[in-house]
C-alpha cells in the first residue's frame, strides 16, 4: 500500500501530518511525497487543499487506482492517525 501525500514548501500542516506519518509503526506503508509547486496540474488542483492524503493500491504499471482520504485533523495524534488508516484499509 502506498500513501500519497499532495504537499509544498512552507506549509506547517503539510509538515505536520508527514511527521506523524513516518511515526506510524504498526501499519505497513510507502509515503510518497508529491511537492505540488513541481507540476502545474498538481498546484491548481491542490494550491488551497493542501495537506492533501490519498490511498494508492498499485497494481501494476497501469492498473494503479488512488482514492482520497479524507484530511485528518491537525491536532490528531499518531494513534488517532493509524486508526483512521486501518479503517480506510479495511474497505
Amino acid at each position: 500500500m502506498r500513501l500519497i501525500l499532495y504537499s509544498k514548501p512552507g506549509c506547517h500542516l503539510c509538515e505536520g501530518l508527514q511527521e506523524k506519518l513516518e511515526k506510524i509503526q504498526n501499519l505497513s506503508f510507502e509515503l510518497e511525497i508529491r511537492d505540488i509547486t513541481t507540476r502545474e496540474d498538481w498546484f491548481s488542483a491542490y494550491e488551497y487543499e493542501v495537506p492533501v492524503l490519498y490511498l494508492s493500491n498499485h497494481r501494476g504499471a497501469e492498473d494503479t487506482e488512488e482514492k482520497p482520504l479524507p484530511r485528518p485533523s491537525p491536532r490528531a495524534s499518531v494513534q488517532q492517525l493509524e486508526q483512521m488508516l486501518r479503517k480506510y484499509l479495511a474497505n
